[in-house]
């Protein structure tokens, strides 16, 4: 018995590594956190540099202020908190993961109308391998997403490959250019949607999305998640401060002490470049660029 999904779904899902669910999230909790940008942005207004609540835009100023990130926002807002626990959010996701679920991270990454920052190519799975990959980022989109604004892309059936390698000249640079790889980016999909979707994709997914060139903003709330039985491998960025904080992070069901085990590739994302833990930042280790970079 699934909460959400149909079994047409979840086979969907299990092909490709990526579904959207159209109005998924209440018209009015998409109005709160629309608000609470807002807030966040008027923060953004006083800072002259990104600090670790928010990302700003390299060319952000406080008289035009760009935020690009924020930062863990389930630890900012309660309506985003309140959100990521809602069945909203954990039906699908125990549907396609089961019923123990533990919490990766969260960000909310905005894109400006005429300017917002790409997100180069990559698999989350490069970033924190673990013992199995039960691992998901649910993107709830906060506006209507279009070709034109920089949506989500992804490679279909690409989270049944290999983890590709994302280092430059030995340095972990967090993306991949797909022509490298054979790949042609005409063959990933575009997940559009009205405001109030959400998108799923799976850890290792190749993904990416472009620069926001459109009149309009384009903003997309991620809760990431993993199986609780899915554990860091040492060398991931997986965040770890012992078993007992692991466990607060718990969003459904019960935690283990039992790691899962699956024969999939891995790579460590290893040695990290010494810059801010940022995506954006790391990825500034490229020496070619598939989407460009923000004015």
């Amino acid at each position: 018995m699934t909460e959400v999904l149909t079994s047409e779904q979840r086979a969907f899902f299990d092909e490709t590594g990526y579904l959207v669910l159209e109005n998924q999230v209440p018209a009015d909790i998409i109005t709160a956190i629309r608000d609470e940008i807002a807030r966040f942005e008027d923060i953004a207004r006083t800072m002259t540099a990104s600090d670790d609540r928010l990302d700003l835009e390299d060319s952000h100023t406080p008289n035009d202020p760009r935020l690009r990130r924020i930062k863990l926002p389930h630890t900012q807002s309660d309506v985003m908190r309140d959100l990521m626990y809602s069945d909203h959010i954990l039906g699908p996701a125990r549907d396609l993961i089961g019923p123990d679920i533990r919490l990766h991270t969260t960000k909310l990454n905005m894109k400006k109308a005429g300017y917002g920052a790409a997100v180069e190519w990559h698999q989350d799975y490069a970033f924190y391998p673990h013992t199995n990959d039960d691992i998901i980022a649910i993107g709830v989109l906060i506006d209507d997403m279009g070709e034109e604004n920089g949506p989500l892309q992804v490679f279909p059936g690409s989270h049944k490959g290999p983890v590709f390698d994302h280092h430059v000249d030995g340095v972990f640079a967090g993306a991949v250019l797909p022509e490298a790889l054979g790949l042609d980016v005409k063959d990933a999909a575009q997940l559009t949607g009205t405001a109030g979707s959400i998108s799923i994709h799976h850890g290792r997914i190749l993904h990416g999305s472009a620069l926001n060139r459109s009149d309009r903003p384009r903003r997309l709330l991620f809760y990431e998640m993993m199986a609780a039985d899915a554990f860091p491998i040492m060398g991931s960025m997986t965040k770890w401060d012992g078993i007992e904080d692991y466990n607060t992070r718990m969003l459904c069901g019960t935690p283990t002490l039992e790691p899962r085990l699956k024969d999939i590739p891995i790579r460590i994302p290893q040695p990290q470049p010494d810059v801010p833990i940022s995506i954006y930042e790391i990825q500034k280790g490229l020496k070619k660029r598939a989407f460009g970079t923000a004015e």
